[in-house]
């Protein structure tokens, strides 16, 4: 008889998970609490726009692709995808505005211009940055760690020098640019990945080969194309899906899991997978017995940020924005310190912006714009009301100096998510948007683990667990533990 198998979150993590279980034999659940799966990937339909709530941003293909073919099918049946034309527009503190893209002479002129000798220096950042990408995903990333020793192994001793694991990587930029626009361009995917670059291990720099070399995409019809992919993979896999149905207890029998409630409904399970917030589920789920983390372990974590997120819809077309649009004020340490150091709302902040309806005409109505600001914050903050309020006037402002006119008047729908909104739909610790960082600490077996430490075949997939934030490494996470519960749980 087929193994039951649980899985708790319809997030990224979730989704994948499920696929490989089923794939692996196993007769697949999976409960997510809200109304559509997905988790932070959900859509939000207003007045005929088609807004992403989450992740925007569609780097590493290859993961993708590489994903699909784990179950003898290509990508492209499940949803397309384009590449973006620039890659991104990046707005300075200066008035002076970048694009970035596909053009490799265009982009080391641009960095020549940026700072003296500059294309060369980005040459051989690039060069690193490549050997670096392929160490890990050839020997780390596609690994579970159970130990340290696994970790700290032979390879690692002997490659940590050259893969810089234990230095900065503000300081390992340093060494290549001292010019500050040119080092943002280089660190601000740090932002994404939950870490101050101040803080972040030098090993992080192969973000600059994802984004500068692999390239950045889109999914017609936005990230939930993607979502709507993995359900019909689903689909097809017998995976049974069940929205609506949080889960409010993991039962636990002889020390091993069997089954989960759901409301007055028990779903019995030879194994669960758990993709919802892992702080959350392990203090709610779980009897304190049965928790491998304390209260005082979760809140010594150094934390992701949130975001404060403003959805915008508007009745006439920018100019002055492309796919992808980056502010980054100078300096832009201050921001960081009041994420990471002395969590407040910042005086001076550095933020994003997606303009989907810009190359892609489904997101929005014909000569409309679909916008949304996202403003990396502290976890934990005060998300008041009025709070809400000043900020949203806050970035708005901003952002009308920024393209020098008004949009007020073009506003047809709007709406703000922030700390509380978080909380509520994804029950995440402190409001966060990522989950915890990524510092040298909490890289790799650092992480919280991808199976429970006091209770057998209880697992946990998605950006908690190594190798930790962002779609991609979500979509390795549940490959790992996926074929190790295949492997485990006969």
């Amino acid at each position: 008889m087929k193994k039951k198998t649980i899985v708790v979150g319809g997030g990224f993590g979730g989704m994948t998970a499920a696929a490989y279980l089923a794939r692996e034999g196993h007769q697949v659940t999976l409960l997510e609490k809200n109304d559509q799966v997905g988790g932070r990937a959900r859509v939000w339909h207003s007045d005929g726009f088609t807004f992403d709530m989450g992740p925007s941003w569609y780097l590493m293909p290859e993961v993708f692709e590489q994903f699909f073919a784990d179950f003898g099918v290509s990508r492209d049946r499940y949803y397309d995808l384009y590449r973006l034309n620039p890659y991104y527009r990046v707005f300075f503190d200066s008035n002076k505005t970048v694009d970035v893209n596909g053009d490799r002479g265009a982009v080391e002129q641009l960095f020549e211009q940026l700072e003296p000798g500059g294309a060369d220096k980005l040459q051989r950042y690039l060069q690193q940055a490549e050997y670096k990408y392929n160490v890990a995903m050839e020997q780390f990333l596609y690994k579970e760690y159970r130990s340290v020793f696994q970790f700290l192994n032979r390879r690692l001793m002997t490659e940590g020098l050259k893969l810089n694991v234990f230095s900065k990587l503000d300081n390992f930029v340093e060494r290549y640019f001292r010019d500050p626009r040119a080092k943002q361009i280089l660190e601000y995917a740090m932002v994404f990945l939950g870490s101050s670059p101040k803080n972040a291990p030098a090993l992080y720099s192969i973000m600059s080969h994802v984004d500068l070399n692999l390239g950045v995409y889109f999914p017609h019809g936005g990230m939930t194309s993607l979502v709507g992919g993995l359900r019909k993979l689903l689909d097809e896999l017998g995976v049974e899906l069940h929205t609506e149905t949080p889960a409010g207890r993991i039962v636990v029998s002889n020390g091993a899991v069997a089954g989960v409630e759901a409301g007055d409904r028990r779903f019995d399970a030879d194994a669960v997978v758990v993709n919802a917030d892992y702080a959350w589920a392990e203090t709610n789920l779980l009897a304190p017995e049965h928790r491998s983390y304390s209260p005082r372990y979760w809140n010594s974590r150094v934390m992701a940020p949130t975001m404060f997120i403003v959805y915008l819809g508007l009745n006439r077309k920018l100019p002055q924005l492309v796919h992808h649009n980056l502010y980054f004020t100078n300096p832009w340490d201050d921001h960081f310190h009041a994420i990471f150091d002395k969590p407040r709302w910042p005086d001076s902040f550095s933020y994003y912006i997606s303009c989907a309806s810009y190359d892609d005409p489904s997101v929005a109505p014909a000569d409309h714009e679909n916008l949304f600001f996202l403003v990396p914050v502290a976890a934990g903050l005060d998300d008041s009301e009025e709070i809400r309020a000043q900020w949203y006037e806050k970035v708005l402002s901003h952002f009308e100096q920024l393209i020098g006119q008004s949009v007020r008047e073009n506003i047809v729908t709007s709406r703000i998510y922030s700390h509380r909104d978080f909380a509520a739909d994804y029950n995440a610790f402190k409001g966060t948007a990522l989950g915890i960082s990524h510092t040298l600490g909490q890289t790799a077996v650092f992480r919280p683990s991808h199976r429970s430490k006091k209770v057998q075949r209880l697992f946990y997939s998605g950006q908690y667990t190594h190798p930790g934030v962002g779609v991609p490494m979500t979509f390795i996470s549940s490959k790992i533990i996926g074929e190790a519960i295949g492997r485990e749980v006969q």
